[in-house]
């Protein structure tokens, strides 16, 4: 009896073990989305990851199965057995997928210790509407005509459903913004849809499962459109109509019941339309919203529409529609007051505490023709009152007028506001916080990366970097969300995309953006400044703006694995570096317009009595050569070796014009800048004997202008970069800690909550930098995150393993801190990577995702000092010593969690 049972307590123990060794999968993925609807691609991609309690866990095998539905899917074939280790875009192989059609699919794999997974938990993904013939919903616009003030119109049809529903989708677009309904409730929880592209080239449809918004019987749709981008004032000089003066709806409903039938509804002739409560909708001014003039119920089956107008068949085309692969805009975070003050003008004004975009939900009770005004701003002047000079012509009020019906709730629909502070004007009685709540919209991007270390004022610098991003990462990256801008600025994108990439999972929202990129490039290759392109044909090619079309493409490359992104931008790459090529003379680009290193230091009381200025044609030269450069890498991974060949010798020629024009015999840089040195450092622009006496030069620079930088948005993001690299990761941390102006914590010491646009918006003495340009919600500075993720902490890709295939974990440790770490979530997991020192020891705590391997660089003369969890590195078979470079000892590690210690001296 004692051995059966000794028996049993071994077999549940090896099943334990068996049961902790198995792996698993998580988040399916198809085209990176989770359960995606309305795909338009005819082989879409399969995406998953591994778990595993096990170290050194890979994949080595997979199958793939897809089906009708679930149950069909497990009768089917599938893939086979795969012998392969990918995990990430594995393309769809079977038969030809149906326009509108549902599929399901699920994956098991085999792993290098023989074990093959359970199959996956079912995903799921829905075609679209694959070609214009697709399409039987036709355009509509109002039957009315409209007013000066373009007040929104309602678009509405009623029709009846006899059957009992299986599914139901809903395909919408809009010239214009558009909020739809079915049965008074709200189709989905996306907003200022359907986003802003290149409209006349490209303009997204969303796909929706209305299934559960449907009813047997009597049922209505109800649409409201806003002015949006299409027609907007957007820019300047009064810039309106920028797409089309027109506003209109194109919607399409396709059902399914039970019995196997199938109906449309669509928009045609038969739909009717009017105006409602919103009377007035622009991006930069603001919205009106009259509750006066709503009509109730408009969008539910029993309302009158007899006095509606009817609508107008319009005849736009359908060829330029596409899938939405992005994410949408949603709601986010909110936020309660945490003040209401009178100013000393005696305004009524109210502080959220945070530097935020959205907008704000307002109550309030009164008499039928009250008007509450809502102004934004970011900040208050130096005596306290309400400022908006810096938002230029943008009003940015929302006005509403009550009905007088109890209490009303309004929010504006088809537009936003960045802001902190809000002066409320006209409100009835007293004004409580439970009154008013701000919300935030962004795109709705996974969030990936965390970061925290031992210095407050360094944290508060990541928790403005990510508001940055939250506040300007709205349907395409702009430059700032409040004033009469708002805009796809180039260069601000590209200096900020490799930390953007760790702080959210930015794949498909920049791969949608870079293709209008690609769809508004000028014929010559030049990239206009700001995509989509508003300021027309003439703004465009500025070195380091334009040049978004060849690093963006790369870094996301090198973030995420995606070759398509390279397939789909390498024409527009290839342009670009071909317009420069065409510019120069003995290949030197040294014509054009340049912004330059825009927003550098230049205050004239700096030692030398002179600002930091670096010559523009030397930048162009540099960025030319990086473009060229990373032409050349996307070449490799694509297979294009002439290319290769041809761009390789073209480098070379465009160095040797460098060094030839802007270097002197000593290796000083003609302008002699801390940003000519970064950019031809970072760009390996010096012969390689010359490069570590210019990184001393930069050093001498900084040490000139009493340790601060004199960077702008060209050289900054680099800069701390360049000193890491060549052994001056100390001067880094005395940059990076430097909390006068110029420098990243003097924003911080005086209380922003988002990254400033300039070095110093607000001055020493509380005064404003030029209204005309000063945004204090601006991501471009923010690039320094890149420094703390990847070099601080250490936790980088290499570029032979994209997408944290091959993982590099290189910690830079100083600055007088005693702790940072960071986290990840790559594509394959969970990655993470911290540092502490404590009891004269440091510790490194490591965790590698599965199917991936890491180089990780450890701080010690030796590996004979260093413990892992407590044992010898010696005796870990699962830990390869691979060298021991510069008192730092390189170890070959797979998935799994570490942890690393060994003595340290406290200097």
């Amino acid at each position: 009896m004692k051995k059966a049972f000794s028996f049993v307590i071994i077999l549940h123990v090896l099943f334990s073990l068996s049961s902790t060794a198995q792996v698993r999968l998580e988040n399916l993925r198809t085209e990176n989305a989770d359960n995606p609807i309305g795909l338009d691609i005819t082989h879409p991609r399969f995406s998953w990851q591994l778990v595993s309690d096990q170290r050194n866990s890979k994949q080595t095998a997979y199958e793939i199965r897809v089906g009708d539905n679930p149950h069909e899917m497990m009768k089917s074939k599938g893939t086979g057995k795969m012998v392969s280790d990918q995990s990430l875009y594995v393309p769809y192989q079977g038969e030809t997928l149906k326009a509108s059609k549902r599929y399901y699919w699920q994956v098991r794999v085999w792993d290098n210790a023989g074990n093959v997974s359970a199959w996956s938990t079912p995903a799921f993904f829905q075609m679209g509407l694959l070609t214009s013939s697709d399409w039987k919903a036709a355009w509509i616009v109002p039957g009315f005509e409209e007013d000066s003030l373009r007040a929104s119109p309602l678009f509405r049809k009623a029709f009846n459903s006899a059957k009992k529903i299986k599914s139901a989708t809903a395909y919408i677009t809009a010239h214009g913004l558009y909020e739809a309904q079915i049965n008074g409730k709200r189709v989905g929880d996306a907003y200022l849809t359907p986003g802003w592209t290149s409209y006349n080239k490209r303009l997204q449809y969303q796909a929706y499962d209305v299934t559960n918004l449907l009813q047997e019987g009597d049922n209505a749709i109800g649409v409201e459109l806003g002015n949006g981008w299409y027609r907007s004032y957007i820019a300047w000089s009064g810039n309106h109509d920028s797409y089309g003066k027109d506003i209109a709806l194109l919607f399409q409903l396709d059902i399914t019941y039970t019995d196997g039938t199938a109906k449309s509804i669509v928009s045609d002739e038969s739909w009717k339309s009017s105006t409602g409560a919103i009377r007035y909708s622009e991006i930069y001014h603001g919205e009106t919203i009259d509750a006066r003039l709503a009509k109730k119920g408009w969008a539910t089956a029993g309302y009158h529409d007899n006095d509606w107008s009817g609508v107008k068949r319009a005849d736009f085309s359908k060829s330029a529609l596409v899938a939405t692969y992005n994410e949408p805009v949603k709601k986010h975070e909110t936020f309660q007051p945490v003040k209401i003050f009178k100013t000393p003008k005696g305004e009524q004004v109210i502080d959220f505490g945070q530097n935020l975009v959205g907008w704000v939900v307002l109550k309030a009770k009164g008499k039928a023709g009250t008007r509450i005004t809502i102004s934004h701003a970011e900040v208050l002047d130096k005596e306290g009152n309400f400022y908006t000079e810096n938002l230029r012509i943008a009003k940015a009020q929302d006005n509403y007028i009550l009905n007088g019906e109890g209490e009303e709730t309004f929010e504006p629909h088809f537009t936003w506001h960045g802001f902190r502070f809000i002066k409320v004007e006209g409100y009835p009685g007293e004004l409580k916080p439970e009154d008013l709540t701000a919300v935030t919209l962004y795109s709705d991007m996974r969030p990936t990366g965390s970061f925290t270390c031992s210095n407050a004022m360094i944290n508060q610098l990541q928790h403005n970097i990510e508001w940055g991003l939250r506040g300007n990462f709205l349907d395409v990256p702009t430059d700032c969300p409040q004033r009469d801008e708002r805009l796809g600025w180039t260069g601000d994108a590209q200096v900020f995309s490799r930390t953007a990439t760790f702080l959210r999972d930015t794949h498909n929202f920049f791969a949608k953006w870079l293709k209008d990129v690609s769809a508004d490039q000028l014929p010559d290759g030049r990239v206009p400044h700001v995509i989509p392109n508003v300021l027309g044909p003439s703004a465009g090619g500025s070195t380091g703006w334009a040049d978004v079309s060849t690093i963006v493409p790369w870094n996301m490359y090198l973030a995420y694995g995606d070759k398509r992104i390279l397939e789909d931008q390498y024409v527009s790459m290839k342009a670009w570096v071909d317009y420069m090529k065409g510019q120069s003379v003995n290949d030197l680009w040294n014509t054009g317009f340049h912004f330059g290193d825009w927003l550098f230091y230049s205050l004239g009381d700096d030692p030398d009595g002179n600002s930091a200025i670096t010559n523009k044609y030397l930048i162009a030269q540099c960025f030319y050569a990086h473009s060229t450069q990373l032409l050349i890498n996307a070449a490799k991974v694509l297979g294009k070796t002439d290319d290769v060949t041809t761009y390789t010798e073209l480098l070379k020629r465009i160095k040797d014009a460098f060094v030839k024009e802007y270097l002197t015999p000593n290796g000083a840089t003609m302008s002699n800048t801390q940003t000519s040195y970064v950019l031809a450092l970072q760009f390996d622009m010096l012969p390689e004997t010359l490069r570590q006496q210019a990184a001393d030069r930069l050093v001498e620079n900084i040490k000139r202008y009493r340790n601060h930088l004199t960077t702008g948005f060209l050289g900054t993001p680099y800069l701390c970069q360049v000193l890491s690299r060549f052994g001056h990761t100390d001067i880094a941390y005395t940059l990076l800690l430097q909390d006068t102006y110029p420098s990243w914590l003097y924003p911080v010491k005086m209380g922003a909550t988002t990254i400033w646009e300039r070095w110093d918006g607000i001055k020493t003495n509380g005064t404003f930098q030029t209204a005309g340009m000063n945004s204090f919600n601006h991501y471009a500075y923010g690039s320094i995150g890149d420094w703390l993720y990847r070099v601080m902490v250490g936790m980088d890709t290499e570029e032979d393993g994209s997408a944290y295939k091959n993982i590099r974990i290189q910690p830079h440790i100083g600055g007088g801190f005693t702790q940072a770490a960071a986290s990840y979530q790559t594509l394959y997991g969970k990655l993470a990577s911290g540092w502490k020192i404590q009891d004269h020891q440091l510790i490194m705590d490591v965790e590698i995702p599965a199917n991936t391997t890491a180089t990780i660089y450890v701080p010690a003369a030796n590996a004979e000092k260093i413990m892992e969890s407590g044992k010898v590195l010696s005796t870990l078979k699962d830990i390869e010593v691979v060298s021991t470079e510069k008192e730092q000892v390189i170890l070959k590690v797979g998935s799994g969690k570490y942890q690393f210690s060994m003595p340290w001296k406290i200097e």
